[in-house]
């Protein structure tokens, strides 16, 4: 066998030792192969995205590396049911133990998803009291951030880049690690710039929210109000029909133990929403359906075998 089964997927691997010949929408997934560049605040703020990403790196062969800004030592609300795992005290402790803690959580979700190289700019994450939207950042060296997504950017010639989307509601890190990349996107020639997207998970009960930016914030402009992409969880595959890419998103979740809040989260959002941002250039447009394409039901049905 000329290729190695170890970068088959497990549909090629089949037709292969099967002698039939690959499927044309394989073939052509495989040949849409880019570079996927994660931007998150926390550690595990990555599982919004954890489907598409998994779909994108696992089994379309893309490159995807994770830029993860605080080192998330305030996430101990919840974190009780970890200490006897951990064998540590992280409700009381946490901005001892939970930096490292959360690094290596980090990195092991980052090996379910594929991630091949990490990134942590170590701000400190001083939390909040009582509503996350006000949540504090100013300590943030915003220049430092600027500064290596720049030389990033420009060394990797992303194609895509993933963020959480900075919604009134939401963690206000998400928008203070959201801004930065629309900032330096921005700045770039309009034929260099990667396709910017802010993600949300949520229900399939839930209707899909609508989202045109911030007004307090242009730069988080949106090409629409509905989301531009929409990845399903739930596409089933494999023997008969048993599997779906909520198992790897699970496998996400359990790796971030000390976060003992967000294992509830198992099975309960099974839909990733993507809204492209404006500051994506005037390119973006002719891009979208390339990238709707990749991670449609169809499609990952195809790879999925």
């Amino acid at each position: 066998m000329s290729q190695s089964t170890a970068s088959l997927t497990r549909k090629e691997f089949l037709l292969t030792v099967g002698g039939v010949a690959l499927l044309p929408e394989v073939l052509q997934a495989k040949s849409a192969s880019g570079k996927l560049l994660i931007l998150v605040a926390h550690p595990d703020d990555e599982y919004a995205f954890a489907g598409a990403t998994y779909r994108l790196v696992r089994e379309l062969g893309w490159i995807a590396d994770q830029i993860t800004i605080t080192d998330g030592e305030s996430g101990n609300r919840y974190a009780a049911l970890a200490e006897a795992y951990y064998g540590v005290t992280l409700t009381k402790d946490a901005r001892v133990h939970l930096p490292g803690i959360r690094r290596e959580e980090a990195l092991r979700a980052g090996k379910v998803l594929g991630i091949r190289e990490h990134h942590f700019l170590d701000q400190k994450d001083l939390g909040f009291d009582t509503k996350a939207a006000a949540a504090e950042s100013t300590n943030w060296d915003r220049a430092l951030i600027r500064g290596f997504l720049s030389e990033k950017l420009e060394r990797e010639k992303y194609d895509l880049i993933f963020t959480l989307l900075p919604t009134a509601e939401t963690h206000g890190h998400h928008l203070a690690a959201t801004l930065p990349a629309l900032e330096t996107v921005s700045r770039l020639p309009l034929s260099a710039r990667p396709l910017v997207f802010g993600a949300e998970a949520r229900s399939a009960d839930a209707r899909p929210m609508n989202f045109s930016g911030l007004p307090e914030h242009p730069l988080t402009r949106t090409v629409d109000a509905a989301p531009d992409v929409v990845f399903d969880r739930r596409t089933n595959f494999g023997y008969r029909g048993a599997l779906n890419y909520q198992i790897v998103v699970n496998w996400v979740i359990a790796e971030h133990k000390s976060q003992g809040m967000f294992q509830n989260d198992y099975g309960k959002h099974s839909v990733e929403d993507f809204w492209l941002f404006e500051a994506s250039g005037a390119t973006a447009l002719a891009r979208l359906p390339s990238i709707r394409a990749l991670l449609s039901p169809t499609a990952q049905r195809a790879a999925a075998g």
